[in-house]
């Protein structure tokens, strides 16, 4: 079974009750249980973490085997060449996911270091951007 694979970063585990404004009220993980549901064929495996070195390690775990990679590197994608140059380093293509519109925030959220190095970047969608990058990957 193919798998692909969504790598939160930091922050990321508090969707739901974090500044639902912006990021709105539905938690994060019951989304993902629905989005799995939709695609019974693939194996969608979830991570997150706080830590950058632990981000970095999953994608040179399932970087090289897995069918995509739906990477929200949180905080991380303005500012962690790490990530990035892990990202560069595997031959699994990338799309980089973002839950609010970056370009309408803050400018020093406007620079993806992380998104430089991905197949596509889908942003300010809500959880729904997690649905298109998944559907990119199962429909090729």
């Amino acid at each position: 079974m193919k798998q692909i694979v969504i790598i939160n970063g930091p922050n990321l585990n508090l969707i739901g009750t974090r500044e639902p404004t912006i990021y709105g009220s539905e938690v994060l993980d019951d989304y993902l249980k629905e989005l799995a549901s939709l695609y019974p064929e693939f194996n969608l495996i979830y991570r997150q973490s706080n830590v950058e070195g632990e981000i970095i390690n999953w994608l040179h775990e399932f970087g090289f085997s897995a069918a995509g990679i739906v990477i929200n590197p949180g905080a991380y994608a303005h500012t962690s060449v790490a990530i990035a140059d892990a990202l560069r380093a595997i031959s699994t293509p990338a799309i980089e996911v973002h839950i609010s519109n970056v370009s309408a925030r803050e400018v020093y959220r406007h620079t993806l270091l992380t998104g430089a190095a991905c197949v596509g970047i889908i942003s300010g969608l809500g959880l729904k951007g997690y649905r298109i990058a998944v559907s990119y990957f199962t429909e090729g």
